[in-house]
């Protein structure tokens, strides 16, 4: 009988009807991302590139315009979901192995596939865990992140001259790197915290103003920076925070001999 009604109740909610708008950001989102994998195989790189951006920037709004205007839905995160995999799982492989891994054939698109296959991973495990880890932190290096990192270094290698075969070398490192960092148990920084939004100094405005004008006048350059640093972030914190939990640890064995050594006197 509760079988019955749980389904009843299921198809009275699809009944009522879908969200249109984010789900509709969610879907540009999601043509961004298909549109990466046609202009790939076409030979358009650098356009390509500029759609994974374009894709991250609407994956960033749907779920910020969801929760504003109260239309947030089960329906929305699955499609959410899966038009990330499509986004920045297929299409930054696929970007990556039509612009440099194909000339290592098999071993190719087996390090393009280890990236699909380690963000869909990542998604799979921040869905599970979505409820349970802190808002503050994410668990592993975004999807969406990883997915901005590949296309600002298609566009720095074309903004430099768009020469050169070290590129075939460095995408296969930064391939596995992506893919091991996405599957991590190290914590980045994430922006959906709802501290970044509220009041801040009046310097951090005049930061984020000459942060925009810089990137307005070197986008390639900059987007590239500002990837490799949020990606260095977690690595360099998850140092730092063993380090200080291993200070605390002989901090805490010198208090407990020095009071072993108190008891005998």
């Amino acid at each position: 009988m509760i079988e019955q009604t749980s389904k009843s109740d299921k198809r009275e909610n699809l009944r009522k009807g879908v969200y249109v708008l984010p789900n509709l950001i969610t879907s540009g989102s999601l043509f961004a991302g298909f549109y990466v994998i046609i202009a790939s195989t076409d030979g358009h790189f650098e356009r390509a590139a500029w759609f994974i951006l374009l894709s991250a920037i609407l994956d960033g709004l749907d779920g910020k315009i969801a929760r504003l205007t109260g239309t947030t839905s089960k329906f929305g995160v699955e499609l959410d979901s899966l038009a990330d995999v499509v986004a920045f799982g297929v299409a930054p492989g696929v970007l990556m192995y039509t612009w440099a891994l194909k000339p290592f054939g098999k071993l190719g698109w087996l390090a393009a596939f280890i990236y699909v296959v380690c963000g869909a991973l990542r998604l799979a495990r921040f869905n599970v865990q979505v409820t349970t880890v802190e808002s503050k932190r994410f668990v592993g290096l975004p999807i969406p992140a990883a997915a901005s990192i590949v296309a600002t270094c298609v566009l720095l290698f074309y903004e430099l001259g768009g020469t050169g075969t070290i590129k075939k070398v460095s995408v296969v490192m930064l391939v596995f790197l992506l893919a091991f960092l996405m599957v991590s148990n190290i914590k980045y920084l994430s922006l959906k915290d709802p501290d970044l939004f509220k009041r801040q100094p009046f310097m951090m405005l005049v930061a984020a103003i000459i942060i925009l004008i810089v990137i307005v006048a070197q986008p390639e350059i900059m987007l590239f920076t500002i990837g490799m640093v949020y990606m260095a972030s977690g690595p360099i914190g998850y140092l730092f925070k063993r380090k200080k939990e291993k200070q605390s640890v002989e901090v805490e064995e010198e208090r407990e001999e020095v009071a072993v050594e108190s008891d005998s006197a």
